[in-house]
């Protein structure tokens, strides 16, 4: 999980987005005022990853007024406008992201997040897949084993949502947050009846 500093103008995310891609990305130009997939890549530290792309755009201008932010989007070459629309993620208050959220989609969370660092504190499990050869198989393994789980709580409500991220010395504050990532899910047990539970694996943050 890494945390993300929005741009604060237009002047500086443009300067920023449209920076002609890596040295091999021979047909992209800084500064022709289209930003492509490869110089978007570029600035998120990333390989192409068309997901994780527009979540980090997204939450890159998300301070910027909203005609700004337009003005940014239409920028975008044809193909990678295409990806904004089909991965721009659900803004979910934590209340209502397990009744709203939707699996495999980008979402962002806003709330106070709080530590569950405890395996007799939460017991949900989660498929990890495994390489044998030309197959695939998945295990399970409990999600605490392979994560820092948090319950995060927005201001209006009681209710709570899961967020994971990969474990790490960093923990995050118990303070208003907004996470973004992907939501994904796990299965638990609820007075010995197993059940689906939807968490946040989370790529980003902002404070």
């Amino acid at each position: 999980m890494k945390q993300l500093i929005p741009y604060q103008n237009i002047e500086e995310a443009m300067l920023k987005l449209d920076n002609g891609g890596r040295f091999f990305n021979l047909f992209t130009k800084a500064d022709d005022g289209e930003i492509n997939a490869a110089e978007l890549a570029k600035v998120a530290g990333m390989f192409n990853e068309r997901q994780k792309l527009v979540l980090f755009l997204e939450l890159s201008i998300s301070q910027l007024s909203k005609q700004d932010q337009v003005a940014i989007i239409s920028k975008l070459d044809d193909k990678l406008r295409k990806d904004f629309l089909k991965y721009k993620a659900q803004e979910l208050m934590a209340s209502e992201a397990e009744a709203r959220g939707v699996l495999s989609a980008n979402a962002i969370i806003t709330g106070v997040p709080t530590l569950k660092d405890s395996k007799s504190e939460f017991k949900g499990i989660i498929l990890i897949p495994i390489s044998t050869g030309k197959a695939m198989t998945f295990v399970p393994v409990p999600i605490i084993d392979q994560y820092d789980i948090y319950e995060i709580r927005d201001e209006h409500s009681s209710e709570t949502f899961l967020i994971a991220h990969s474990r790490s010395k960093d923990r995050l504050a118990n303070e208003k947050i907004k996470v973004a990532g992907v939501l994904k899910d796990l299965e638990v047990k609820i007075n010995g009846v197993k059940g689906r539970q939807k968490f946040l694996e989370i790529n980003y943050y902002q404070i």
